[in-house]
């Protein structure tokens, strides 16, 4: 049966290749590998980095692959450590040592458990055998380190489960992620927080405490929107601080003397972007939130990561409108520096030895790959080259565009030219909206499983993606602008940008087509019935479909309501169904193609089958609607990601060139699903 599943998947390939060799096609798909975590030794001596490698079907259908790999700076050279069938992650320096651990899961242990190479003779070795996976880890020094796990299942319940009673009890059996502290040596393990949720773990450089992102419940929920910074005694286990920091926590950093924390965060806990830049001062007992300055304050910008350089400056990395750029701060003069412009590379997270920084960064014609800074000659390098095959390949022309929305605020998004661009032609336009709304599109490689980009172009299409009001990257009042007004602003920014597009003669009006993912999705939903007659075919993808339903299903309520509505549906029951493209079911004569993961928590798989049955029973125009068994709020699985890329990819050139205004439907199995 899997020889023949295999078999029939290679037929649906053969049955896609339809472009010349050096056009990316959807089967590129398997090709694509990324750097990702980027982690440098105390001496500066080597880089490690994990490179999540695409598992192609032809060997069986699953998930992305982390391989880990060291570049050693002396000799400028890359050693591969874990290779194949891998899945590495958390990448972790040993105190002072040449080495690398991380997280890991085999055959062998129960669940992620923490790993070391020693790079001296590329031995490996099983640090913890704890019952129970591990989390989060970090080091004390080379003898120590604290790791977090879930607490243990109570008896009563595991007595059930033995009888076969597989009864779940909602949100009232989450389990609390523990701190343990773990001596290496004698493999003591101490429990130092219970009865409390630890997500994130930060050990000062001295040794002498650990900054923690603390919830009182284990829910996402909170995880999102209620996380507090607690500075534990490492030694002890006490907790001498709780600190008040309101919404949505990010990075913690220590400084080099352990005396300040440094953290990204919300400006206030209505804000939806993690984006705004704090130091505490972490001897100071009373300090609270309200005595901090946001050090990004009226910057039209959001941080993304940081670290310090020294005792007195920071160095942090930001979303600036479609670009990413790395600034120095002065503690002492309150002056901002810049370090790589915005519009150099893309990249979020950062690593610094001496004069080098490291990260994984992409640009427009690849995606990630490992790079260095050098701060004293302001040179960029690559490092790595995963990815040769590309230069075989033709990739179409991609920029950032400007343009003025209906109030004249000006409004960015990243473009991608139809491969065989003529000057003078008009174009198919495929408008790809960001999720969130808090995130932005930046001008780098976008040529993901749900983001179309080259992909889409070789097949002569326009990529647009705006940054509308509401995303990342333009500071918090451009955020807040969609607070409590959804498909407001935000949806009329899009629909100038379409209308740019058209009046300097790039789009076809009557070619336009959108999609998304999340929040996307719900874009899509919205443009498929409210304002179909723009839209040629539509795309919606976990989309939102219903906000009256939605509110009160999604595993987010919360964080709905403190960065996005501001009141409760009850309080305005008309302005959050008016927001809910259902409402509108009988304006559509858009094609919509909805796509849902049936384990979705975040939006749903009921919002997928609203939206369908509206429009099946009260649209004017096909619609599809796509299961995918196992997947939440995205595709994991290889098979579905390329399924989702090719069937979108079709259902757009179905209705916007092959055959617009058709009552039919393209095939629904592709050859994978016949005899």
């Amino acid at each position: 049966m899997y020889n023949r599943i295999i078999f029939l998947i290679l037929v649906f390939f053969v049955s896609h290749l339809t472009y010349s060799q050096g056009i990316i096609t959807p089967e590129n798909l398997s090709d694509i590998k990324m750097v990702n975590e980027v982690v440098v030794s105390d001496n500066g001596s080597y880089v490690a980095f994990s490179l999540v490698v695409p598992r192609c079907i032809t060997e069986g259908i699953g998930y992305m692959k982390r391989e880990l790999y060291v570049f050693d700076v002396n000799k400028n050279e890359i050693i591969p450590l874990i290779t194949g069938n891998v899945n590495v992650s958390s990448l972790n320096w040993l105190s002072g040592k040449n080495i690398i651990c991380f997280r890991q899961n085999t055959e062998q242990t129960k669940g992620n458990q923490i790993f070391c190479i020693d790079l001296s003779d590329k031995s490996i070795n099983q640090i913890t055998d704890f019952k129970r996976p591990i989390n989060s880890f970090d080091f004390r020094n080379s003898d120590e380190l604290f790791f977090t796990s879930i607490e243990s299942t109570p008896a009563e319940k595991i007595a059930l489960t033995d009888k076969g009673i597989d009864i779940k009890i909602f949100e009232e059996e989450l389990l609390h992620l523990e701190l343990y502290r773990y001596n290496i040596k004698n493999q003591k393990i101490e429990r130092i927080i219970d009865n409390l949720t630890v997500y994130d773990i930060e050990v000062s450089p001295d040794g002498s405490k650990i900054a923690a992102a603390v919830s009182v419940v284990n829910h996402i929920d909170y995880y999102y929107m209620f996380q507090k910074i607690y500075i534990i005694n490492a030694k002890s286990g006490d907790i001498e601080k709780q600190f008040n920091n309101p919404g949505k926590l990010g990075k913690m950093s220590w400084s080099p003397d352990s005396k300040r924390l440094a953290f990204v965060s919300g400006s206030d806990i209505h804000d939806a972007v993690c984006g705004s830049l704090f130091v505490m001062n972490v001897n100071e007992r009373t300090e609270s939130f309200e005595e901090l300055t946001n050090l990004v304050q009226g910057k039209e910008l959001s941080v993304t990561d940081v670290i310090w350089d020294n005792n007195e400056e920071l160095l942090y990395t930001a979303e600036v409108r479609s670009d990413m750029a790395l600034y120095k701060y002065n503690i002492k003069t309150e002056k901002h520096e810049s370090v790589i412009k915005p519009g150099e590379l893309v990249f979020r997270r950062i690593e610094k030895s001496k004069n080098k920084v490291y990260m994984a960064g992409n640009t427009s014609s690849h995606p990630n790959e490992l790079y260095s800074y050098d701060v004293k000659d302001s040179s960029l390098e690559k490092l790595s080259e995963n990815n040769l095959w590309l230069k075989d390949i033709k990739l179409a022309k991609q920029e950032k565009i400007t343009y003025s929305a209906r109030d004249g605020k000006d409004i960015e998004g990243v473009l991608v030219y139809p491969l065989n661009f003529e000057e003078g032609k008009r174009y198919p336009v495929i408008v790809y909206i960001h999720g969130g709304p808090e995130s932005a599109v930046q001008d780098g490689w976008t040529s993901h499983y749900s983001t179309w980009g080259q992909f889409a172009a070789a097949r002569d299409y326009f990529v647009f993606s705006p940054n509308y009001r509401a995303s990342s990257g333009r500071g918090v009042d451009f955020t807040m602008a969609g607070y409590g007004d959804l498909l407001g602003t935000e949806y009329n920014d899009v629909l100038d940008g379409i209308d740019y597009l058209i009046n300097i003669g790039f789009a076809d009006k009557d070619k336009i087509g959108i999609g998304g993912g999340s929040y996307g999705g719900f874009f899509a939903a919205y443009s498929a019935t409210k304002h179909s007659e723009k839209f040629a075919a539509a795309v919606v993808f976990v989309g939102i479909s219903n906000q009256v339903s939605k509110r009160k299903t999604t595993d987010i309520p919360l964080e709905d309501y403190l960065v996005h509505w501001g009141f409760w549906t009850h309080e305005n029951h008309k302005k959050v169904w008016d927001a809910s493209p259902v409402q509108y079911a009988t304006n559509n004569q858009t094609p919509t193609l909805i796509l849902h993961g049936e384990e979705d928590t975040r939006i749903p798989v009921s919002q997928g089958l609203e939206l369908y049955r509206a429009l099946k029973l009260h649209g004017k125009a096909p619609v599809r609607f796509v299961l995918y068994p196992g997947e939440g709020h995205g595709n994991a699985k290889n098979i579905n990601r390329f399924d989702y890329l090719v069937r979108t990819l079709d259902w757009f050139d179905y209705y916007i060139k092959t055959k617009p205004g058709s009552k039919e439907m393209p095939s629904k199995y592709y050859n994978f699903g016949s005899n």
